[in-house]
Order: structure tokens, then sequence, then C-alpha cells
């Protein structure tokens, strides 16, 4: 692997992108209706299960993204260690759309704006020899985008503001669980493409300490604290931190009861990074029994922050933007991959306190990864007709659930059988998954008694288990480049391929 210093510099120079944005122009009513077919066809389907209550039943009427087309700019070039090409780009859409939503019990809504703005990453691979020369794109924002959208109609619905809020999240939990780094978004460009070549594996860890505060000022006083004052009640700030990289999930440290201004934490957490662009956010709040208080939030990078020798003294900002006079001092050590068994063995007995007041037991020792391509075998099964009266069969969804230890992730579903509108039954027993999930091997999962926990892999049709296969994490850890690839027997004639790799983390060195 190329040096940290290396990789932190490397840069072809951004460079503008005129020739791609009259490309995008002249394609805008093709993009126009391959993406309202595609937010028709996924996007609806996660309201049913993210929105609550009357919103779950939102349906798009309509969708038209407008004439609008997005523009890209600030373009860099990359070349991955894997062989493929990764383009690091600005996108800016302020598109002029048309678009109605309705549901039962739920005014009709429509949406006329939609603004959006990122950085988004490219990545083409793998390069082959065969037209069109890559074998598929990988779409991923590199941060959370923002995002804006006007809706009309908006007078007529009681609570307003909060529906707003709601749709606004649902929307942003989808680009974040599809196409912000780590997760990408698949698009075949051969029929044939392998997606264990495609998948690009994380860059390496970030250990990140959360130092210490320095000039916080409580938060403003609000009705509720004035109710506490009149009834002699002092409220002590209890300052603690949200901290956040990319889409990961949210770490927060302990809270420091009845703090000072300069209230100390001095807490580590390991989080895993994709790209050194990958922001790094600390939001810190007051703890309060009637909701907490926003004190401040400060923001940096990976790549900032490991160029400026691993330490940061932030300046903290209200939510709205306003700067104050606190900050907030971060530490960060970056860790990358090593294919080194001894690193992995050598974590189980190590179980002290470890350093800037991490304990060892949630430590990250290097991470397992694994891979799920096609499943061969499958039979039809189908599900009753649905309650209005339809007495077709609908064929049930098979999806695999993968588990290691506590975590456990499931693919989205594959039908082996479909059936287009004229009733024509069309057949697929080998559907391909091309889905990646990460575990984190901690020192406390490592040591565990009688041994790290088994790899599991359990073959579901809509919600009946019909399959499952174990693989021992000893396997795992002594086969060649401790890695396992091949096609699992689940039972009865079924087999899911899959890549089972194992990874260690070291400090990474400084070239």
């Amino acid at each position: 692997m190329a040096g940290l210093t290396e990789m932190l510099n490397a840069s072809g120079g951004r460079e503008s992108a005129g020739f791609l944005n009259t490309i995008i122009e002249q394609l805008w009513p093709n993009i126009n209706v391959a993406g309202s077919r595609m937010i028709k066809e996924i996007v609806e389907p996660m309201f049913a299960t993210m929105l609550p209550g009357p919103l779950a039943g939102l349906r798009f009427v309509k969708i038209d993204l407008g004439n609008v087309p997005l523009s890209i700019d600030a373009v860099e070039v990359h070349k991955t260690e894997q062989g493929g090409i990764k383009l690091d780009m600005d996108v800016v859409w302020d598109g002029k759309s048309d678009v109605e939503l309705d549901a039962h019990m739920v005014p009709k809504l429509g949406i006329e704006r939609v603004q959006l703005k990122g950085r988004m990453s490219i990545l083409l691979a793998p390069l082959t020899n065969i037209i069109p020369l890559i074998g598929a794109a990988q779409v991923a924002f590199i941060n959370p985008p923002s995002l804006k959208l006007d809706f009309t109609d908006a007078a007529e619905v009681a609570d307003w503001v909060l529906i707003d809020k709601v749709i606004r999240k649902c929307i942003m939990d989808i680009i974040c669980s599809m196409a912000v780094l780590p997760n990408r978004y698949l698009v075949k460009l051969d029929a044939n493409n392998d997606y264990f070549q495609t998948y690009l594996p994380p860059v390496g860890a970030l250990r990140l300490t959360v130092d210490r505060a320095v000039g916080l000022r409580g938060p403003q006083v609000t009705g509720a604290k004035r109710l506490l004052e009149k009834m002699h009640i002092k409220d002590t700030p209890d300052y603690f931190c949200k901290v956040t990289l990319g889409s990961e999930d949210e770490w927060r440290t302990s809270v420091k009861k009845d703090s000072d201004s300069d209230p100390s934490w001095n807490e580590t957490h390991d989080f895993l990074v994709a790209d050194d662009e990958q922001d790094i956010t600390v939001d810190v709040q007051d703890e309060d029994l009637v909701g907490d208080d926003d004190i401040g939030i400060a923001s940096t990078s990976v790549r900032h922050i490991l160029l400026a020798g691993g330490e940061q003294e932030l300046p903290l900002t209200t939510h709205q933007g306003e700067p104050t006079e606190a900050r907030v001092v971060m530490r960060a050590q970056f860790f990358d991959f090593a294919e080194d068994a001894a690193i992995l063995s050598g974590s189980r007995a190590e179980q002290d306190q470890g350093e800037a007041g991490q304990k060892e037991s949630s430590r990250i020792a290097g991470l397992a990864t694994v891979l799920i391509g096609n499943v061969r075998g499958l039979q039809p099964d189908y599900q009753p007709g649905g309650d209005d009266g339809d007495e077709k069969k609908k064929p049930l969804p098979y999806s695999v659930r993968v588990a290691w230890g506590e975590r456990d992730f499931l693919t989205a579903g594959q039908n082996c059988t479909t059936v287009d509108d004229a009733g024509n039954v069309s057949y697929n027993n080998h559907p391909a998954f091309d889905q990646a999930f990460r575990f984190p091997l901690t020192g406390a999962a490592l040591a565990a008694e009688g041994g790290a926990p088994a790899f599991r892999m359990v073959l579901l049709n809509g919600k009946r288990e019909c399959g499952a296969v174990e693989v021992p994490f000893e396997d795992v850890l002594g086969a060649p480049g401790m890695r396992k690839e091949e096609s699992f027997d689940l039972g009865a004639g079924v087999s899911v391929r899959a890549r089972i790799e194992l990874r260690a983390l070291r400090p990474a060195q400084l070239d």
C-alpha cells in the first residue's frame, strides 16, 4: 500500500468539466426518464418501511425532474490499487421538478424544486479488454450531500414543518444507505461483471480522540430553564460530544456532569475510512432532562487532521453557522490494513485498558469482510394473493442474512421468478446479490470464550429460513492471505458464492 503521506497528497489536480457538462445536458432527457423510474422503483418501497403513520402510504403519482440538468466541476482522476479508475467531482443540481405524491389520509403533496450539492466519487472497475472496457461503475457521495426540497400545497397540511422534516430526513437516510461512503450504488456495465473484482475495501481506520473543549458557554435560557430557576434548581451544563465520520455510525462520548467551561473527555473511538476526504464532525451538546441543547459544532476531514500532524484545535460554531469563542481539541492516528494473522492473534491477549480512555475490548484490531455474490439452485416459492381479491400468487423474494457475533446484515431481496403484465413467467435460479458487509474485529470478540465466533450465512425465502452454512473463524484466519472464497453449500442443492476475508490493522507509516 502507498505510504500515508503519499496517499494524502495524491492528486492529479482539479479540472473543470465543460465537455462533460455538455454531454450531461444532451443526455438529460434520457437521464430524466431513467432517474424517474429508479426513484419510483427504489424510493417508494422504502417509504413504506421508513416513514411513520399515514406517511408510509406515500406513492409517486408523477415524477418529472425538469429540464435543468445537474452540473459537475473540480474533477480529480485517481488510479486505484485494484487497477480501477476513481473520479471525484463536485455535483450541483438546482432542478425545477414536477413531482406529485399522494396517500390515503394525507393531502396531495408536490415537489417543485430540488437543490442538491455534494462531492461525488465514481469508481470504474474492473478494467477489461472487452467493450465497454469497464465492468461496472459505483457511485457514491464522499460525505452526506446537502438537500433542500421546495414543496407545493404545503399550506393545506397541518403541522407541515414536522412533515417536511420527516420526509426530508427519510430521503437523506435513503441516499446515505445507498450512496454515501462507505456505501456505493452499483451499476453493472458488463452483465458478466464479477462483483468480487469490483469491490473496493476501506483504505484503513482512524483512531480519533476527543481530547477537551475550551471556552464553552452554556445554552441559552429557555422557558423550561427559567422554570427550573424559579424552583431554585441549578441547571449546570452536562457536556458530551456526538462524533460522526462520513455515514459511519455516530459515536458519543461520556457525559461530563456539572461541567465547567473547559470539560475534558480524552476518549477514543475507531472509525473505518473509505476516503481521506471524508468529514469528521464534532457536535457538542448539553444533556438536559427537557431535551439536549446545542452548544456548538466543529468539523474537519481525515486528510486535514492527518496533514496537521494528527492534532487540531477546531473552532466551534453554532448550528446556525455563527462563530463562537469556544474550541474543541482533537487527536487522530491512521491505521492501514495488513495481511498479518499474528496481529489478530496477538490482540486476543490484550484486554487491558487502552490508551486515551478506550478499552481494548472496543478498539478495532482488524476487519472482516463478507462479500455475497450469486446463489445457485433456487426454486420458486410463492405467497398467497393479496387481500384485494387478487387470487394470483406472488413470488417471495430470497435474501441472505450474514452474521458474525452480535452483528448481522441482510441483503436486498431478489426474486428468481418474475411475471410481467401479460402473465409471462421468467425464471432465474442464480440471482446475483452483489453486496459486501463489514465486521470490525474488536479485542473482546477475538478473545471470546470458546474462540472467535463463526461466520454464518442464512438463506431466507421471505421470512422463512431455508438453508444455512457456518464458516469457522479459524478456517479463514488460516487460509492463504486470510481469504476464503468458494461456493458454500446451503443444503438442498443450493449454494452461495461468497468471499470472507480478514485484515489486520497496523499504524500507518509516514513516508
